[in-house]
């Protein structure tokens, strides 16, 4: 295939089953011999994981919040590399964005940046004819809505053909197929969204069994040529980036070689790929190892990444690996550089809470506790303010991050004012320091780029004073 075939995957509102037909159009597309990049929109860590898991490669976010028109379409292009064809999967509502109020940063906004063509799935359960009237809202909303057709799910294969019929004869859009209702090929959910892959029995048999499901009641060949008639992105790389790239500083970086130990193992696994990218296009090694099962920190070390996930439900067994929870605590005080994060943040406490209330030991950098709370405490985009110098070594003004946990701490910090977008709420938090961030906030680094240069100037500045 030539250019960057691609088509997004929206739906009228979550719980549609965008990730479940995602996940086995991607596994129809590779059965087919193809080589398949995926996208998530926004700022959502587990729909990716279901991404990878099909295509055994790494799935990326594109977020219009975080970045401007030009980064995003160079991170799509340099995601798409290598591949014949590309997903992108919506988020929320089709035209859900910023506060609940704006189309910024919604399916829609990033469809329109990228010139995607757009696929709705239309969830049909306990509707017919009404699925006209639907359909025809989505399509009418914006003059260009980049909805180039539909997918009917949990359609009766009986009424389908009626259906489809008049959908394409009185809307004008094409019907790509319908799902038929797939009981036993559910995902469950939790707190934080969907059950992580690891925890679905037999995933790749049920995947495999979608996809064969789908190659049936969907029209694939027809996707495929929707996917071809997308424009090609022109993907350059952007002139913030560009400079950090080229800078002094990180060329001192490169030739410090940074060592950088990243948590990742099932209590810690919300990272954004890109990220990790854009560290090691700086100069970083990226060393993962696993809080619940290695003892101590790898060797030769010259930072740390504490990212989000779920040690809430691995709280016993984080709190009985008192070596890694005391070689953590000695080698922060001794000012190794860290950036931490939701349960990455709440791991550094002198406890946190499981999702019962118990309270289980942390590493005590943090004096105070993390603890549960009966809703949803923060959730959504912020951007954050801070008057504060030397943070990070440079003068970080703002910052765009996001939020989602039930969690809260004695001691959240107070470096940064978080601001709702459209909204009025705000509230202060955030530990900041020389040497790294700690707090609840999610960060993602194309948002500000300078977060991973300064990180990484004070990881090569710590090891030069070992």
């Amino acid at each position: 295939m030539m250019g960057q075939p691609r088509f997004m995957l929206a739906a009228g509102a979550s719980g549609s089953g965008k990730t479940l037909i995602t996940c086995g159009i991607l596994q129809a597309l590779r059965m087919r011999g193809l080589g398949v990049s995926s996208f998530k929109c926004g700022p959502d860590y587990i729909d990716p994981m279901f991404h990878s898991r099909v295509l055994k490669a790494k799935s990326r976010n594109l977020d219009t919040f975080f970045t401007d028109r030009e980064t995003t379409r160079y991170l799509f292009a340099e995601g798409a590399k290598g591949t014949d064809i590309s997903v992108m999967e919506g988020v929320m509502g089709y035209y859900d964005g910023l506060g609940g109020i704006s189309t910024k940063a919604s399916a829609y906004d990033l469809a329109d940046v990228t010139e995607t063509p757009v696929v709705l799935i239309v969830n049909t359960k306990g509707m017919s004819l009404s699925v006209l009237a639907f359909i025809k809202g989505f399509l009418e909303y914006r003059e260009e809505s980049h909805i180039a057709g539909v997918i009917l799910n949990q359609m009766s294969p009986m009424l389908y053909p009626e259906v489809k019929k008049l959908v394409e004869e009185e809307l004008g859009v094409r019907v790509y197929g319908y799902v038929p209702k797939l009981s036993e090929l559910s995902l469950d959910s939790r707190h934080l969204g969907l059950v992580l892959p690891d925890e679905v029995q037999d995933l790749e048999e049920k995947f495999t069994l979608l996809a064969e499901t789908l190659e049936k009641s969907l029209e694939l060949d027809a996707l495929i040529a929707l996917a071809k008639s997308a424009p090609e992105v022109e993907g350059v790389c952007p002139a913030a980036v560009r400079r950090l790239l080229d800078s002094p500083e990180t060329v001192r970086v490169r030739a410090g070689k940074p060592r950088i130990a990243l948590a990742k193992d099932e209590a810690f696994c919300f990272i954004y790929e890109d990220n990790l990218k854009l560290l090691t296009e700086l100069g970083a090694e990226i060393v993962p190892f696993s809080p619940i099962h290695d003892q101590k920190l790898p060797e030769d070390i010259q930072g740390l990444l504490l990212y989000g996930g779920y040690p809430e439900l691995f709280a016993e067994e984080l709190d009985g690996n008192r070596s890694m929870r005391e070689d953590i605590a000695a080698k922060l005080r001794a000012g190794l550089p860290c950036m931490a994060e939701c349960g990455g943040f709440m791991y550094l406490h002198e406890s946190f809470e499981d999702m019962e209330g118990n309270a289980f030991a942390g590493t005590g950098n943090l004096a105070g506790k993390a603890f549960r709370t009966p809703k949803l405490t923060r959730f959504g985009y912020i951007a954050l303010q801070t008057e504060e110098e030397g943070i990070l070594g440079s003068g970080l003004s703002e910052i765009r991050a996001h939020e989602f946990h039930y969690f809260d701490s004695t001691c959240c910090g107070e470096a940064f004012e978080a601001k709702k977008p459209l909204r009025k709420r705000s509230w202060r938090c955030i530990h900041g320091k020389k040497n790294g961030l700690w707090g609840f906030p999610h960060l993602y680094y194309y948002a500000r780029p300078e977060i991973a240069a300064g990180f990484l100037a004070e990881c090569v500045e710590f090891g030069g004073k070992e």
